[in-house]
């Protein structure tokens, strides 16, 4: 399948010296549905999701998200991973589908009830950190501490490893990085949650998880449902070029991670877990 991460389109630049028509690449965007195969009665297929995404590392956006919201318990219950396996079917890159192990727990009504994990709902920050508990998070333990010097030069990093950004200026990238700051892998997506998904579902296919010894830097805002996905993963550290929101600190706060905003050459802020940074 060829690469779908950018579309050219025409542009009209207007600038003051005046007009020219061009073509450009923006980032492509279009639906994917996740489906989970389980075993038994002949093989029965739930569709669990629509996300808005860039297309490109599919299977482990398919896997990740299953993850980070509890459908999946680790890589053993993962079989196979396929696009739509109709050739006829319009849709059929857009269309994911994980299948099952034999003995693996799958509960289709599980999203259905995890409404807490969109920050639209009006949901309080005691009664998402109890659906947390329950959904039998744990806290992420020891892992190393990381220099402050280090933290202001991640954000450059990261944004030097943008491939598609460079081209478009339209993505969001997710990226990990051992704690003397090697880059080990990026993933880009339109979406903040899908460029999240997509590393943490190739780590767990690559069976990596928990991911606790490494530093995880997003290019934008630290979300509930980002630190969520982190606590998912095993990640300790999220550093931020964005703004926290504050029931990501509180869970941070909970959960004994660490939380870095507004982070760039210059400065950052610690929201959380301030003990694994090393104020050099």
């Amino acid at each position: 399948m060829k690469n779908r991460s950018t579309t050219p389109i025409a542009v009209r630049r207007v600038t003051i010296g005046g007009v020219r028509d061009e073509r450009d690449l923006v980032a492509t965007e279009e639906p994917m549905e996740i489906r989970v195969v389980t075993p038994g009665d002949g093989g029965r297929t739930d569709a669990v999701a629509i996300t808005m995404r860039t297309p490109g590392h599919d299977f482990e956006l398919a896997v990740g998200f299953l993850l980070s919201e509890g459908m999946l318990a680790g890589r053993e219950d993962v079989v196979d991973v396929s696009y739509c396996p109709d050739p006829d079917d319009m849709q059929q890159y857009n269309i994911v589908q994980v299948t099952l192990a034999p003995g693996a727990l799958f509960e289709p009504g599980l999203l259905a009830r995890n409404f807490y994990t969109t920050s639209s709902c009006g949901v309080c920050g005691k009664a998402s950190l109890e659906a947390l508990r329950t959904f039998g998070a744990v806290s992420v333990g020891q892992s190393p501490r990381v220099a402050a010097s280090l933290v202001r030069k991640l954000p450059g990093r990261l944004r030097a490893a943008q491939p598609v950004f460079e081209q478009t200026g339209g993505l969001h990238a997710a990226a990990l990085f051992v704690a003397q700051g090697d880059l080990l892998t990026l993933r880009e997506d339109v979406g903040r949650h899908n460029a999240f998904d997509k590393l943490v579902g190739h780590h767990l296919m690559a069976g990596n998880l928990p991911l606790a010894q490494h530093v995880v830097v997003v290019s934008g805002r630290a979300s509930w449902e980002l630190m969520q996905k982190a606590l998912a993963a095993g990640i300790s550290t999220l550093v931020a070029v964005g703004a926290p929101s504050s029931l990501a600190v509180e869970l941070a706060n909970e959960f004994g991670m660490t939380l870095v905003g507004f982070a760039s050459a210059n400065r950052f802020n610690v929201y959380a877990g301030g003990h694994r940074i090393v104020l050099d």
